[in-house]
Formats: structure tokens, sequence, C-alpha cells
């Protein structure tokens, strides 16, 4: 997992609310169980037209949000069933982070364990930033883990709220394994005394 500490990028504003992960990753790519090359279907169904060609419509296809790492969405993101696919899928496509209002539980969760980071901001602070990403496409913002706070382009700073835990996790780029691997040690020893203590019984 990769470190996470201040991220400078361009945001795609996506101005759906509810999006649920069956919308984020469509069911027929839940198949596999690789990270890689879920992108593609990232948003298939509004991304793409019928004959499989991408709708220069739809916010992701413009090219001045081509290299965004940012996505910026309402209420309720990530709703639905509770596929890990829906955060691999944001990851593969080259987000970095989600900015919205709340986020269903499971996928917030998902989320901070796999390396994306969540940010809540309230309503208002979305709807600025939605305003400012489509006036000013190519104007990049920052999301600052170690402050928790996003600066808008305007320069105003937001402020979002994280767990302690999941937030060293994230900028040490640890998932929950590498957590536990890293107090390896401590494990062992803990193990080993209860092993002794059982053979003097």
């Amino acid at each position: 997992m990769h470190p996470f500490n201040t991220l400078r990028t361009t945001a795609v504003p996506l101005h759906e609310e509810h999006v649920d992960t069956d919308q984020i990753i469509p069911a027929k790519y839940l198949t596999t169980v690789s990270r890689q090359g879920l992108g593609e279907g990232l948003f298939h169904a509004w991304r793409y037209k019928e004959d499989g060609t991408p709708d220069p419509d739809f916010v992701m296809n413009k090219p001045v949000y081509k290299d965004a790492e940012v996505l910026i969405a309402g209420i309720n993101f990530g709703s639905g069933s509770s596929r890990e696919h829906a955060v691999w899928a944001l990851m593969d496509y080259g987000f970095r982070a989600v900015i919205a209002p709340s986020f269903a539980d499971i996928f917030y969760s998902n989320s901070l364990k796999n390396g994306l980071l969540p940010v809540k901001v309230t309503t208002d602070q979305v709807e600025e930033l939605f305003e400012w990403t489509t006036r000013e496409p190519l104007v990049p913002l920052t999301v600052d883990l170690v402050s928790q706070t996003v600066t808008a382009p305007s320069g105003k700073q937001f402020e979002f709220p994280i767990t302690p835990f999941r937030k060293d996790c994230l900028l040490r780029g640890l998932d929950d394994l590498g957590y536990l691997l890293e107090h390896s040690p401590q494990i062992d020893a803990f193990e080993e005394e209860r092993r002794l203590m059982a053979a003097a019984l």
C-alpha cells in the first residue's frame, strides 16, 4: 500500500448523490480477485454508450479531468453492497481520495484499509468544491492528511475527521496485515510466554 501524505491534484466533480457500489463497479467485474484492470469498468454504465464507446458527455471522459486523482461526489457515496472491488476500481483508475459529505460505512472502512482516503466535509463545502472544479477544472486542490485539511483552489481550508489509527496506517502505507506484521516480535514474545506458562502447569 502506498503511503498517503499530501496530494495536490485536480479533481473530478461527480454531481451525483447516493452513488452505490454497483454504479461504481458493475457485478460482472466481480469474478476477478485481481485489483488490476478494474479501472476500466469504473462507472461503466455512465462512462460508455451502448456500443461501448466513451460517452463524451460524462464528466470523467472530458479531457480536462483526465489526470485528476480526487473524486468529489454527493451524500452517501458507496452505498449498496459491500464489494471491495468498488474501492479497487477507483484506485486502479487513479483516484487517491474521494471527497463527499457522507459515505456508506462499509465503503468508508474498505477505503481506509486499501489506501483510498475518504474525506468527509460538509455539503456546503462540497458544493463550493463542485463550483471551483467545474469553473476552473485545471486548478488543483490539496488534500493534506497530516493536517487533515482540504485546501480549495480559492485558498479556503476545510477540515476532515479520521481516526488516529487509520491516519497512522495511511501515512505509513500499512494495511491491516502490514500493521500486524510490524508487531510480529511482540506477538511472538506473547505466544512464547503463553507456551512457557502452559508448560509450567
